[in-house]
């Protein structure tokens, strides 16, 4: 009886850890101008979500630098082109900008990584997110999809 009950209390605990969610997600960058990923989901039932982002290229922040900007699909661009004004310093973001939900600093080959963690109730399930990378021209290819479910 004793060795049916630790079976049936492992078995609980492997598939809670097997329906965990993921909190978070690591995405890399490339000298190549892309992400090695076009997607990642955010569950809900996290309360927080963490982004961390690599850089796996050798050139400087100032020539191939890339962060990772989260917002609306339809605020994407005007993000984009509304930072491009900012400079490098200010890694192409407009300070304050309410439209961007979380964004990593720009990194380049000496500053391989930076995360964010943010709030998923900034999130709806369902709703139409996307991530860029807000580098002058960048967004043309360096983009992708948030899922919230």
């Amino acid at each position: 009886m004793f060795a049916k009950a630790v079976a049936v209390s492992l078995l609980t605990l492997a598939s809670a850890q097997v329906f965990a969610a993921e909190c978070s997600v690591t995405v890399d960058s490339t000298d190549q101008m892309k992400y090695t990923t076009n997607e990642f989901t955010v569950d809900k039932s996290c309360k927080e979500f963490t982004v961390k982002l690599t850089h796996s290229g050798a050139l400087a922040k100032n020539v191939m630098g890339h962060n990772l900007v989260i917002s609306k699909t339809a605020d994407m661009q005007a993000i984009a082109t509304e930072g491009m004004s900012q400079g490098l310093d200010k890694d192409y973001i407009k300070a304050d900008d309410a439209r961007i939900i979380a964004h990593t600093k720009m990194i380049g080959a000496s500053e391989k990584e930076d995360s964010v963690t943010f709030d998923t109730s900034k999130l709806e399930a369902g709703g139409d997110y996307g991530f860029f990378c807000s580098f002058p021209g960048h967004i043309a290819m360096m983009k992708g999809k948030v899922i919230v479910k």
